[in-house]
């Protein structure tokens, strides 16, 4: 584990804690009217420590996608705590082939929970083709694993251009208030990048310096409201008029701003 775990208090009746796990992993204990429930399981250790150290047992453990450094620790909070695992079910083949099934199969539009625990099941494919995502409407937030990300999105392992611009615009059409938790500490990249092609973008030069100093804290940078990213990720810029000015992109499709960005990420 490589940062401390932070826990924060909306108004919303949500607490939520961010707990780094691996390298660069995020998992989300969310403790609501329903219980707690753990989002994403890179490794069960530090996921165990945050739940100990507050007193918390977890009813469920809720899968974004089947990468392994998001399942990696299923099978050891399953066995310490029995909760119900749940995840995409259009990836449960692939979990399962990791050791472990999913006890629950969640399709995009289903939801569950009360009040601020509220929980709607969103398809966010192209990092993935299962992915989905975690927006808590009520709670105020919104849980993207490598969906969305802090000025960035997932790398296409699986999905195509169109798929994750259609994922991303679905996201940004959210309220802008909404907290985005996302599923790595990969900002600071992310902001070197963006400001590599968007070195004009005063929001983002401002936000650029506030994760530099986050950073020398060891501090996450997640979450971020909505509506920062949709003002400083190049990745939902696409189709903004002033970016596709200054990549001399005027006039192409959205999604092929998109698809040229990403190939620069990739590259970058």
């Amino acid at each position: 584990m490589t940062m401390p775990d932070q826990a924060s208090t909306s108004a919303s009746a949500l607490e939520i804690v961010t707990v780094a796990c691996l390298s660069d992993n995020y998992a989300y204990l969310v403790k609501g009217p329903d219980g707690v429930a753990v989002i994403d399981a890179p490794e069960a250790a530090p996921i165990i420590d945050a739940l100990e150290a507050r007193g918390w047992t977890p009813a469920v453990v809720m899968i974004t996608h089947h990468h392994h450094d998001h399942v990696g620790g299923i099978k050891a909070l399953r066995d310490r705590y029995g909760c119900t695992v749940m995840g995409p079910k259009a990836e449960a083949d692939k979990i399962a082939a990791q050791g472990e099934a999913l006890d629950m199969e969640l399709e995009p539009g289903f939801e569950g929970g009360t009040g601020a625990g509220r929980c709607q099941v969103l398809a966010v494919p192209g990092h993935t083709l299962g992915h989905i995502a975690f927006y808590y409407p009520e709670g105020g937030a919104l849980f993207t694993a490598d969906s969305l990300m802090a000025l960035g999105c997932g790398r296409l392992f699986e999905g195509t251009p169109a798929m994750m611009w259609q994922s991303l615009t679905s996201l940004a059409a959210l309220p802008d208030e909404i907290m985005v938790y996302s599923g790595h500490e990969y900002t600071q990249s992310n902001a070197a990048f963006a400001l590599s092609i968007d070195p004009d973008n005063a929001a983002l030069q401002r936000r650029a310096k506030e994760i530099a100093q986050a950073r020398v804290k060891n501090a996450p940078t997640v979450p971020v409201a909505l509506g920062v990213e949709i003002a400083t990720n190049p990745f939902l810029r696409a189709g903004d008029a002033e970016m596709k000015k200054t990549l001399g992109m005027e006039g192409v499709a959205d999604v092929e701003v998109f698809a040229h960005i990403r190939s620069a990420k990739d590259r970058f």
